[in-house]
C-alpha cells in the first residue's frame, strides 16, 4: 500500500514527498505567524475570524498548487481559467468559501494531471487544517466582557471617581466613546470592560447605577469579537 502511495504520481515530473511534506508544514507555520500578527495588530471595526483562518489556509493551498503545476505553464493557465469560471458563476462572500473552492480545484487538478498521491496528500492536509481551525476556534478574540453605556450628569473633571469604581471590578477599562448629550446636561459614555470575575458583572452594574452622577446605565454582554 505504501509503495503504491509513494509511486502514485504519474505526472511528467516526479514528486519528492519528503520535500512536499516539509513545504506544506512550513507554509502552515508561516500562515500561523501571519494570522497571529494580524490578530494582534488589527484595530478596525470589522474583524472576521474566517479571514484569519484564510490567512493560514492560503499559503498551504498555494504550496500545493506549485507542487502540482511543477512549472507547467499550460496547467497554470488552466487553473486560472477554472477559477475565473467559478468566480463568474457565483459570488463568494466569505473568504473561507474561497479557500474551500480553491482547495477542491487543486485536488481536482492533481487528479486530472495523474498526480494521485499529491491529490490525496493535499486533500488530507486541507481537510485536517480546516477541521483543526473549526474545533480550536482559531482566530477568535475576547478583549472585553461587558459594554457599559452611561449617562454622566456631573462635570467631566470628576470622571476619575467613576473610573476608579470600574477599575475595582476589571482588569482593563477602555473608553470607546465620549460625547456631549443633547437630551440632558452631561455626556454619554461608552466603556468596554474586561472583568476580573465575569460572573460578577451584575454587581458592577448595580454599583454604577447607584453611583452619584450616573443618570442611566445600560449594559451589553460581549461575545467573542468576530464576524462569523
Amino acid at each position: 500500500m505504501s509503495d503504491w502511495f509513494f509511486n502514485g504520481d504519474y505526472g511528467t515530473a516526479p514528486t519528492d514527498f519528503v520535500a512536499a511534506t516539509i513545504a506544506t508544514l512550513l507554509a502552515f507555520v508561516c500562515g500561523h505567524v501571519m494570522a497571529w500578527t494580524y490578530m494582534v495588530t488589527h484595530t478596525g471595526l470589522s474583524y472576521s475570524r474566517t479571514y484569519v483562518n484564510t490567512l493560514i489556509l492560503m499559503p498551504v493551498i498555494v504550496t500545493l498548487v506549485m507542487m502540482i503545476l511543477a512549472n507547467n505553464l499550460v496547467l497554470a493557465f488552466g487553473l486560472m481559467a477554472i477559477f475565473a469560471m467559478v468566480r463568474f458563476r457565483s459570488t463568494l462572500r466569505d473568504p473561507l468559501d474561497t479557500a474551500y473552492v480553491l482547495s477542491v480545484i487543486v485536488v481536482g487538478l492533481g487528479c486530472g494531471t495523474l498526480k494521485f498521491s499529491s491529490a490525496i496528500l493535499g486533500c488530507l492536509a486541507m481537510a485536517g487544517i480546516m477541521v483543526y481551525l473549526r474545533y480550536t476556534g482559531f482566530g477568535t478574540r475576547h478583549r472585553y466582557d461587558v459594554i457599559l453605556n452611561i449617562q454622566w450628569a456631573r462635570p467631566a473633571s470628576e470622571l476619575s471617581e467613576l473610573l476608579q469604581l470600574l477599575q475595582r471590578h476589571s482588569r482593563t477599562v477602555q473608553c470607546a466613546s465620549q460625547r456631549s448629550s443633547e437630551s440632558f446636561t452631561g455626556m454619554d459614555l461608552s466603556y468596554r470592560v474586561l472583568l476580573r470575575d465575569p460572573a460578577r458583572s451584575h454587581d458592577m452594574v448595580a454599583e454604577v447605577k447607584a453611583f452619584n452622577g450616573v443618570a442611566r446605565v445600560t449594559s451589553l454582554q460581549a461575545e467573542d469579537e468576530s464576524e462569523l
